[in-house]
Formats: C-alpha cells, structure tokens, sequence
C-alpha cells in the first residue's frame, strides 16, 4: 500500500543509513550480541551521522528537527537489516523530550551537545525491584542536604535500558513522602553523573531479545546530585513522566510495525528459495494464504502508525490515541512474526536467521511502555468505563 508520510529528504536519509548498516553494523552485529551491547565508539558514530541529534536544536548541535518521521526511518531500516543501535532508540525516543520540555537553558547547554554528538549517553531510571508499571510505589529516595547544595541518594533500580554505558542517568526519586491522598506526589527527576562515587552498575540483564541493547540493575549509596541537576520542579515528576508516555508509545508502535514489515519480506524471500517436495514453499496454497494474510495485517499496522505520525507532528496525538497505536500494533505485529517465523520451519527458530532475532526482539514490545493490559485499562477509561 502507498505511503505518504515520507518526503525526499526523508529518503535520502534513508538510502544513507543503510548503506551504513550495511557497511558498518552488519558484519559485526553477531559480536554485538555476544558482548551484550555495541562499543561505545558506535555511539559517536551515530552522533557523527545525525542520527542521535536529529531533534535536537540547531543551536545545541542537531537537526531540530521536530517531526518523528526520520526517528521511523531509523527504526525501519534497523529492522530491515534484523539489526540494532542497542540503546539508541531509548537515548534519543524517550530521553530528549524531558530534556528539551523540562531542562532549564544552562542544562541544555550542559547536556545537549554531548547528547547529540554520543560524547553523553543517557538512560532512565524508573522501574525497581517492587515498582514496575506502579510508579507510586517508587522507593529510592532524594534528600536534600542541609545546606540545600546538593541531594543525597539512595535506592536501587532494575530493567534499565542502555544503564551500563550510560553517562547521564535520569533518575525518577522520591524527594519527599507521598501524601495519603495522593500516592504519586513527591517524585523528581534528577540527572545523575554516572561518574559519582556510590553509583554501581550491578547485574547485567540476560534476556531473550535485544541481545544487543544493555539492560542492568543500578544501585545508589549516598550518591551526592547538584541540585543544578534537578530536572524542572521538585515533587512533579510523575507529571513529567506521563507528559510524554504518548510519543514513547508512538515509537514503540513504529518500531513494532517496522519489524513486522522486515519480517514479511524474510519470509517472502525465504519461502521462495526453499523447496519442499521438489517444488517451493511458495507454490503451496497454505503458504500464500499466510502471507496474504500477513501482508494485510502490515498494511493495517503501518496506515494506523502513519497517522498517528501525523497526528504527532500536528499536536494532536492523545495519550489514549497512542495507547490504541501500541497496542494494535505491537500484539498484530506479533502475530505476524510468528507466522512468518513458522513458514521457515526449523530454521526459523536459529538464530542465524534475522526472523528468530526479530521474534525474540519482538516480544518485548507488549511489555515495556506500559503492558498490553495497562493500553486497554487506558483504552477502556477513555471510553468512560
């Protein structure tokens, strides 16, 4: 089906990033894997490329670009090589909004460079042992010294993304007690020098999918944190969190659709190679019913990500709205990976094979961002039950 979201120059970004991947991921994608993560130089590669900075303003060293259409086309072409930046999609996706709404001008100018160029790589902190989607229950604590200098934290998380490499942690903190009315008050923000005495970076994360994108658990003893590092205004960083969950889940449902559309080309390419009792798998009517049954679903998917592409640029995407997006897209893309990995047979589950990368990758995207069950709660409130 056509698409009309794109434009020149969105091509032309495109023919660019993947002759790179070609040239430069590809061939060491499988040590990638194996070490759990890309070398850190890579990082700096994609802020040499524009990839890290494409909306980060001109003045900070970036594309300022305000549109996420050149952020799908990164996600697209990475799946269409059954690859990955590792932690890149979280540093620039999920980060930069509370960085470019809530970082006050000598901030930006502290972090922005550095974010765009790969020099500074961020992750976020939120989720902990006993606080996953309940961010209320948040235990690690923020107090402030008594000379109001500096805060002092303590506390552990888990689940975070890009963590053992990250420079900059922005780290969600209790910096006062929850009131009994209201069990989300008192959480902050602050962005933590991973260069602090007291912060480790404990267990690395073994995980069925994003061999390549670090997960680890975090640990803070009496970490000191300017309190020029606080992120916008003490006590309102729940506000801040959910300000910006519809463009985190815009992006998770464009990634989803980028991988379901990769795997429709695998395993259109697959089938048409491999033959089965003398003949392709192609020729058989299971197979092209399958296929035509995946194809529709990706059309489905991507007109739903496309418009919600659009409604993003003009403003108008509502965090119901990007709720129905993740939700649709990432359980349809699903659905579509596994019957695409099942056409390949037995080899559909090594992971030699890009459709096993993509299946175990995949699965995660029910998960993270809020869960399948959260979007229908979301879903369901909006429409008034």
């Amino acid at each position: 089906m056509q698409r009309n979201v794109f434009n020149d120059d969105h091509q032309t970004f495109r023919v660019m990033l993947r002759d790179f991947i070609a040239k430069e991921v590809t061939p060491v994608h499988e040590k990638w894997e194996v070490d759990g993560h890309p070398p850190r130089d890579f990082y700096r590669r994609l802020g040499e490329l524009g990839v890290l900075g494409i909306q980060v303003p001109e003045q900070y060293g970036g594309g300022g670009e305000k549109s996420l259409k050149f952020n799908a086309v990164v996600a697209e072409e990475i799946a269409a090589a059954g690859a990955s930046f590792g932690s890149q999609s979280v540093h620039t996706n999920l980060i930069l909004p509370y960085l470019l709404e809530y970082a006050n001008d000598e901030q930006k100018d502290r972090w922005l460079p550095g974010f765009a160029s790969g020099d500074l790589m961020f992750a976020i902190a939120m989720t902990e042992p006993g606080a996953g989607s309940d961010l209320a229950s948040i235990a690690t604590t923020a107090k402030l010294s008594d000379d109001g200098t500096h805060y002092v934290v303590n506390g552990a998380k888990t689940f975070i993304t890009g963590g053992a490499l990250a420079d900059r942690v922005l780290l969600v903190c209790r910096t006062s007690p929850s009131s009994a009315e209201n069990r989300r008050t008192g959480l902050s923000i602050l962005v933590v020098d991973t260069s602090s005495p007291g912060f480790e970076v404990g267990r690395k994360i073994a995980k069925i999918g994003l061999k390549t994108s670090d997960t680890a658990e975090l640990s803070f003893t009496d970490v000191r944190v300017p309190v020029e590092d606080l992120l916008g205004a003490e006590g309102d960083g729940f506000s801040y969190l959910t300000h910006n969950l519809a463009q985190e889940r815009l992006t998770i449902a464009f990634g989803a659709a980028a991988t379901a559309a990769a795997a429709l080309r695998f395993a259109l390419d697959y089938v048409k190679d491999r033959k089965v009792f003398g003949k392709p798998v192609a020729a058989f009517q299971n197979t092209k019913f399958v296929l035509a049954e995946c194809a529709t679903d990706v059309d489905a998917i991507q007109l739903v990500v496309d418009n919600a592409l659009e409604c993003h640029d003009r403003g108008t995407l509502t965090i119901p709205d990007a709720a129905k997006a993740k939700l649709f897209c990432t359980e349809t893309a699903g659905r579509v990976i596994d019957k695409c990995l099942q056409l390949h047979g037995g080899y559909g589950y090594v992971t030699e094979y890009p459709i096993a990368r993509l299946y175990a990758d995949a699965r995660v995207t029910r998960i993270y961002g809020g869960t399948s069950e959260v979007m229908k709660t979301i879903i369901a409130k909006d429409l008034g039950l």
